[in-house]
């Protein structure tokens, strides 16, 4: 690891007029106020900021005492015996209010630094994007630009989504294509939000999910996030991908609850005597949880799929229920819109329009 990659890295022989002096040219580049101090083979010793500097001053130290004097030791990070719980542990950070958080190698030394004022976490997904569809509710929008390029408030329908999970510290993004594919190609010819976005094309049309065929998928575990492009979504991935492994489930479904009202008396019956009229209820409205086009998918289902066959999810997810595998459903608390027709794409330019004079995008 190259250690010159961060500014903030100090020496633990380092005065604190020197640690100072760091984190003043730290402050005025906007950067966040903390610093790694390290010992001479670049083992973390501890973190220093403002604050550590100044308890130590008040309680005898001097501008020359050394780093290693002034330092918090019970510093939060991520090491090697930690990253099986690396989200959750990031997730109490950011709750914490730390917004830097190293992580560590087995001889303590940073491989990375997290910045969770631009990364929230660091999810161990992969994620698929479908984009091959042609959009035909929304002609004449669509007959010259795929959908998922269709701006809204300035942005591309897609790019919220590459944006989203790149907060969530996804890297690893695949956008399956085919109508217009040359149109999305070119689009991620150049990286978003920091992610080099790779195209996969589908020579035949491979249904809503068949596309994940045409990816190399290994066998040892790796979490798949498959979704639609088209959707405006305020989901929590990381809570998706925790239950997902709290339940050890094959596949999870995003769910949002749906309602269906009937505008008439339905009349109850007798089980045993169905001409017989039990009672009636005045216009009942039924809830459920219906499917919002986002999944996550151990490796065992994919590789279960035919190559280039098509298949759509709830024929890949009916599979799988038959085989005995585990299916659950997570549902979205928040906002979720499938911009599939013009009132559709309305409604999804007043909602961004909205969120952003709230300055939340």
């Amino acid at each position: 690891m190259n250690r010159m990659r961060y500014t903030n890295i100090l020496s633990e022989k380092s005065s604190l007029l020197e640690a100072l002096q760091l984190l003043n040219t730290e402050s005025t580049h906007g950067r966040a106020m903390t610093l790694f101090v390290c010992d001479e083979s670049g083992r973390v010793s501890g973190t220093l900021t403002d604050g550590d500097i100044r308890r130590a001053l008040i309680s005898g130290l001097t501008t020359e005492s050394m780093a290693q004097q002034a330092c918090n030791r019970h510093f939060k990070a991520i090491r090697t015996a930690d990253e099986d719980r690396c989200v959750e542990l990031l997730m109490e950070c950011r709750r914490d209010g730390i917004q830097l958080v190293p992580r560590l190698d087995a001889d303590g030394r940073i491989m990375e630094i997290v910045d969770l004022r631009v990364t929230h976490n660091r999810l161990p997904v992969r994620a698929v994007l479908m984009a091959g569809g042609k959009g035909e509710r929304l002609r004449p929008m669509t007959l010259s630009r795929p959908k998922p390029l269709l701006q809204i408030e300035g942005k591309a329908i897609i790019d919220y989504n590459i944006e989203a999970l790149a907060a969530a510290g996804v890297k690893d993004i695949t956008v399956c294509t085919r109508y217009l594919a040359e149109q999305i190609e070119e689009h991620f010819s150049v990286p978003v939000c920091g992610v080099k976005v790779k195209c996969i094309r589908e020579v035949n049309p491979l249904g809503t999910i068949g596309a994940l065929s045409l990816l190399s998928t290994p066998s040892d575990g790796i979490t798949t996030l498959v979704m639609n492009s088209d959707l405006l979504t305020s989901i929590s991935y990381e809570d998706m991908y925790l239950e997902h492994k709290r339940r050890d489930a094959a596949v999870t479904i995003a769910a949002v609850p749906y309602q269906v009202s009937v505008p008439f008396a339905i009349l109850e019956t007798d089980e045993k005597h169905p001409e017989l009229v039990t009672g009636l209820t005045e216009k009942p409205s039924y809830s459920y949880y219906a499917n919002a086009g986002i999944y996550m998918l151990e490796s065992r289902v994919i590789n279960c799929m035919e190559e280039n066959v098509r298949v759509d999810a709830p024929e890949l997810i009916e599979e799988e229920i038959k085989r005995g595998g585990r299916v659950t459903y997570f549902p979205i608390r928040g906002t979720w819109l499938d911009v599939g027709t013009p009132t559709d794409f309305r409604q999804a330019c007043e909602l961004m329009r909205h969120h952003r004079n709230l300055g939340q995008y």
